[in-house]
């Protein structure tokens, strides 16, 4: 009993000097989910590129859905951002998108060779870039064109949910413009 009115009158003490912190199950519960501490506003590198883009995939993961878009070449520039709709590069018509909240990526690669105009993408279906049924948190993924050496692709998502953009290199000289998004908050 003198044990448990000593520590009472300690941690009382050290309350009312301001040094101690209590660690309850509630600040346990609160964790970020996956350890993900990603956030939902605009992501952007400054630069360009001429290097084509030549693919666009996805892949599920156990806290997170992943687009890649593939470019030959050094990816440099790009802008992600959630937004209330997604408009083709150049004429701004409307890119209907399935989901809650809509991704607006902007790689600064062309989908085109620079010098012949030659598409190097060429998506067999604009509407559905990638099959992502079954997917957790991707709805959609819509062509929105390539103008002045940009491509822009929509992405339909379940929500406004945090994502994370970042540029892989390999294989080869190649490098991937990847975009996550997480599941959850």
């Amino acid at each position: 009993m003198r044990k448990w009115t000593a520590a009472l009158v300690s941690l009382v003490a050290g309350l009312a000097a301001g040094g101690a912190v209590l660690v309850t199950p509630a600040a346990a519960a609160s964790a970020p989910y996956c350890g993900i501490r990603w956030g939902s506003t605009a992501e952007q590198a400054a630069g360009s590129s001429a290097a084509p883009l030549v693919n666009v995939r996805a892949g599920r993961h156990a806290c997170y859905d992943r687009l890649v878009l593939d470019v030959r070449g050094d990816a440099r520039g790009y802008r992600v951002e959630y937004v209330s709709q997604v408009r083709t590069d150049g004429a701004g018509v409307l890119v209907p998108l399935r989901g809650g909240a809509k991704l607006q990526i902007v790689s600064r690669s062309p989908a085109y060779d620079i010098n012949t105009g030659r598409a190097t993408y060429t998506p067999r279906n604009r509407a559905e870039l990638v099959n992502v049924a079954g997917f957790r948190t991707f709805r959609q993924v819509a062509w929105a064109g390539s103008f002045e050496g940009q491509t822009t692709v929509g992405l339909g998502v379940r929500a406004r949910l945090p994502f994370r953009v970042f540029v892989l290199d390999g294989p080869g000289s190649d490098s991937r413009l990847v975009i996550d998004v997480a599941h959850r908050w």
